[in-house]
């Protein structure tokens, strides 16, 4: 991808890519999968509707990993430097982020909402049509698969991915791709997908490492066939990158997205290149517009770990009850800043997606709770989580990962607003699209 300047959805493969290696990842994917999607493609019709999610009403075999991710918050939103981090997989079947284990029924449902998904159907297709048939292989799944749930923030050296990279592709395949991000995305959404590659590959030169940080290892997956009525969507995902982008008609779910980078500012090129400077900025506006008396209540704790995220890579189904203020005691002011900060990270999506997101998230504001961790100064490090019924989202400095030499720092050092890790999702069931994935296997004519 260079800088910026059919209504099938089954693929001719199993959801390992065939050619590619029996490694631990493909094993793990195969046995969960064994009863969930491998079942549904060979089945159809009634066994779409017992498929739904991969998590389902069906039995599905739980799969115990080679070493557990405890080392870090919500499996797997840091660098722990132990190694476990490289081992993460699934390991239970989809249920979705609740503050119980319970989910909310009836927030999502199929409709209208008049977003226009023509040029990103478009983009894909054309960016499908460019691949070779062993890419397509490597690079298209169903639209049911796991594939959808194997992203990580970490560095190809500590975790394996699926799908074709920007360094196997031509320049004229990669400019195919972006076409396909940029129907996605924002100018500024594209930008900070651009920004976190540019700092990755300059912090990678400085410490030694390009080998694994650079702007070339990061993995595209299609999911399913682009397709104006059948579900379909694709993914983008490498260091301190994710996106994960689902299509159902003229419906768009775009979550979970990691964006993140270390450092966050470092001179390129004789150019100051800075990024994820949106969610800081609107994330101190947020708490330091309230009083003393609220931010007591806001404040969590006023000590800032290494790493505070909860629900990162491979934490689907993190339980997380609401903590912190809630909205309904904020004045009018305060509920735009922290909507403010729900919009740096919905306005990354093309302006008809932000728009639907930021209403969905507004009809739920009276149920939306913000907790903070550390001090509220300029420069301080905090994390900053907002969370509803229908959104999730966390901001959190941390301590130096494997790029800290880049810009002086040590773990050591504790967090700093050089290193951020962000993500967003939507809880109760529709990260990836799958509580509207499931809808349309049940009610859709076609599929019963």
């Amino acid at each position: 991808m260079p800088d910026i300047d059919a209504d099938d959805n089954t693929v001719p493969h199993e959801e390992t890519p065939l050619g590619a290696d029996a490694d631990r990842r493909g094993f793990m994917r195969r046995v969960f999968l064994a009863g969930g999607a491998a079942a549904f493609t060979a089945m159809g019709g009634a066994g779409a509707v017992a498929f739904a999610d991969d998590s389902g009403s069906t039995a599905t075999p739980t799969v115990t990993p080679s070493a557990s991710a405890s080392g870090t918050p919500g499996g797997g939103s840091g660098h722990s430097g132990s190694g476990v981090l490289a081992k993460q997989t699934i390991t239970e079947d989809f249920f979705g982020l609740t503050t119980d284990g319970k989910r909310i029924d009836d927030l999502f449902t199929v409709h209208s909402q008049g977003v226009d998904t023509a040029p990103v159907i478009s983009a894909a297709t054309a960016f499908l049509a460019g691949l070779t048939d062993d890419q397509k292989t490597t690079a298209q799944f169903t639209v049911q698969s796991t594939e959808w749930r194997q992203w990580s923030n970490l560095d190809p050296g500590e975790f394996e991915r699926q799908g074709v990279s920007l360094a196997e592709l031509t320049d004229a395949q990669n400019a195919l791709g972006t076409a396909m991000l940029k129907a996605a995305l924002s100018a500024e959404g594209l930008e900070t997908t651009e920004k976190i590659r540019r700092i990755n590959k300059a912090a990678g030169e400085l410490v030694g490492k390009s080998d694994v940080f650079n702007d070339e290892l990061f993995y595209w997956t299609v999911m399913g066939t682009p397709s104006a009525t059948e579900p379909w969507g694709f993914q983008l995902d490498g260091h301190h990158l994710a996106v994960n982008y689902f299509v159902l008609g003229d419906q768009v779910v775009m979550s979970p997205c990691f964006w993140g980078s270390e450092p966050t500012s470092m001179e390129i090129d004789g150019e100051t290149v800075s990024v994820c400077q949106e969610e800081v900025e609107a994330s101190l506006a947020f708490i330091q517009s309230l009083t003393t008396a609220q931010q007591k209540t806001a404040i969590v704790s006023a000590t800032k770990a290494n790493e505070d995220m909860q629900a990162g890579a491979f934490a689907d189904n993190a339980v997380e009850e609401y903590a912190g203020i809630r909205a309904t005691a904020l004045t009018a002011a305060q509920k735009e800043k922290l909507l403010a900060v729900a919009e740096a990270f919905a306005g990354r999506a093309k302006a008809d997606v932000a728009k639907t997101r930021m209403a969905e998230i507004r009809n739920h504001l009276d149920d939306t709770y913000a907790a903070w961790i550390g001090a509220t100064g300029d420069d301080d490090p905090f994390y900053l989580r907002i969370h509803s019924p229908v959104i999730w989202l966390e901001v959190d400095c941390q301590a130096a990962g494997p790029l800290g030499p880049a810009y002086g720092k040590t773990r050591a050092d504790g967090p700093s607003q050089k290193h951020v890790h962000s993500v967003i999702r939507t809880p109760n069931g529709n990260d990836y699209g799958r509580e509207l994935l499931r809808q349309h296997y049940l009610t859709s004519p076609h599929h019963r």
